[in-house]
């Protein structure tokens, strides 16, 4: 939907509901298809944790989302939202997209095809310098350069790509930079017309587990990720995973097997990465790819029936509808909470289906007979309440212990 962006009371729905207690991408994406926008879905989310098993449930409030979006414009972040014409169409086609980005700098710079150059924080000379050649090189070649903006490889190739588009993610909010001695390189990103990314709330001090989800973005904006050096547990090899699970090309730079720092790289090589040793290697690899465009991700969740709204956010490229209302409910999504007596059942039967290993949701409804609309409210009550994981491929299971 070229063109289309949220309204400034939509932009506030949509903080609200990924801002809320166990809404993530795919729970937000799940209930704006269920519920038909985000309005609405914020209204059912307490009922949906109820009838789950959950007495409580923080919903964030307005107050916090104009909070938010009050110290963003401030620091001149705004929000762009999945599907608009800012949003990254790489980034978009991933299933676990974030539903809004906050982005600090130039937006423009999404419209060019990235590469992502990461590895080790205690890189070697060589391995620094391969860094900021490659990253000089694919900038000249057209290319914008994605990085985690952590200590080592990623700032070498952050600083070598301030000419020609360097773009930052971040692990916790804008006002949090980590590591603290790289926000001056942060402030000449944005100045140099490059651009900083997160998905987290302004105030989030990163966490361990906020690398990895941060490392899924930095992947899913790029056609490929180039891994320069990497322990056996780098987290690099984490963005690597990411890209192959998002179909991305994974390069790898061979390095000496006397070099623990290698280990990780040439495991990558031996396991069919394609081996980098020059810009060319990355370039032809990936220039046919640019010419037919990225496919949405093959585990994406891809719904029997959209409502309308969810054209504003979705991957699949449909044709465009015309718009319902904000928060309308789309005919076809079914009874809201509490207005299907058959709702405690179906949960009940779905349980007793479900484990701990993912079941695709399609699975769910032929075999245990229920209407799709009754199987999606009584998965989102589940998920609501803590008890339920979705996975990639439309698939889901039940959380160990609940």
């Amino acid at each position: 939907m070229s063109g289309t962006r949220l309204t400034d009371e939509q932009r506030l729905d949509w903080l609200r509901l990924i801002r809320s207690e166990k809404v993530g991408p795919r729970t937000f994406r799940a209930l704006v298809n269920r519920f038909g926008g985000a309005s609405a879905a914020l209204e059912a989310l307490p009922d949906l944790a109820r009838q789950g098993g959950r007495l409580m449930l923080k919903v964030a409030s307005r107050e916090e989302a104009e909070k938010e979006m009050a110290a963003a414009a401030r620091l001149g972040v705004r929000f762009v939202a999945m599907g608009e014409p800012d949003y990254p169409k790489a980034l978009q086609a991933i299933d676990t997209a974030p539903p809004l980005i906050a982005v600090r700098g130039s937006c423009a710079l999404f419209s060019r095809p990235a590469v992502a150059i990461v590895g080790s924080r205690n890189a070697s000379a060589a391995g620094l310098a391969f860094a900021e050649r490659l990253a000089r090189e694919l900038g000249q070649a057209g290319y914008a350069v994605a990085s985690g903006l952590a200590r080592g490889i990623d700032t070498r190739a952050h600083r070598a790509s301030l000419d020609t588009g360097a773009i930052a993610v971040l692990a916790g909010g804008h006002d949090r930079i980590y590591p603290a001695e790289n926000e001056p390189l942060a402030r000449e990103i944005v100045e140099r017309g490059g651009a900083i990314v997160s998905e987290m709330p302004f105030g989030w001090e990163p966490r361990g587990r906020d690398f990895p989800r941060r490392n899924r973005i930095v992947s899913g904006l790029c056609y490929g990720v180039v891994v320069v050096e990497a322990a056996r547990r780098s987290g690099s090899l984490i963005t690597a995973r990411f890209a192959l699970e998002q179909g991305r090309e994974v390069f790898a730079v061979p390095g000496s097997p006397l070099d623990p720092r290698a280990e990780g790289t040439n495991d990558l090589i031996r396991e069919g990465a394609t081996l980098c040793a020059d810009v060319e290697h990355v370039t032809a690899v990936l220039e046919p790819l640019i010419a037919t465009g990225l496919r949405p991700d093959a585990g994406a969740e891809e719904p029997r029936s959209l409502s309308v709204t969810e054209e504003l956010w979705d991957e699949l490229d449909l044709p465009d509808v015309p718009r319902p209302p904000v928060g309308a409910v789309p005919r076809d999504a079914g009874p809201g909470p509490g207005e299907e007596p058959e709702a405690a059942s179906a949960q009940a039967g779905l349980i007793e289906l479900l484990g701990p290993s993912p079941v695709p949701v399609d699975d769910l409804v032929r075999l245990s007979g229920l209407p799709i609309g009754l199987v999606q409210t009584a998965l989102l009550e589940l998920e609501i309440a803590g008890r339920l994981e979705r996975h990639g491929g439309n698939a889901v299971s039940l959380v160990a212990g609940r």
